[in-house]
């Protein structure tokens, strides 16, 4: 089994905007997403490596949201779940869109 589909992600194609809109307009998940892309595509990062005061379950609950979504890919590795930015799909399927919701002052 490929390790992106260990946990259910939307196909590139199934992504919705209204999905993405709605997960990048929480303030914790958008402060997820601001340090994914600030770390090279190439590994991703465990969830509990991104300081936010908030709790496991309620980090757990961020992250299956932005995924469901298709802002990032989840993956196994060892006991960990390593996160992505998803931002080719996300660039492909709304140019700029990402660009401009990082870029938005805080």
């Amino acid at each position: 089994m490929d390790v992106m589909t260990d946990l259910p992600h939307p196909a590139r194609d199934e992504i919705r905007i209204e999905a993405v809109l709605h997960a990048l307009a929480d303030p914790v998940r958008l402060q997820m997403v601001r340090v994914l892309a600030q770390l090279p595509d190439d590994g991703g990062i465990a969830c509990g490596a991104i300081e936010l005061p908030i709790s496991k379950s309620t980090r757990t609950h961020h992250i299956r949201t932005l995924r469901e979504a298709g802002v990032v890919w989840v993956r196994p590795e060892g006991t960990a779940r390593l996160t992505t930015l998803r931002r080719d799909d996300l660039d492909a399927l709304y140019p700029g869109m990402l660009d401009g919701i990082l870029k938005a002052p805080r």
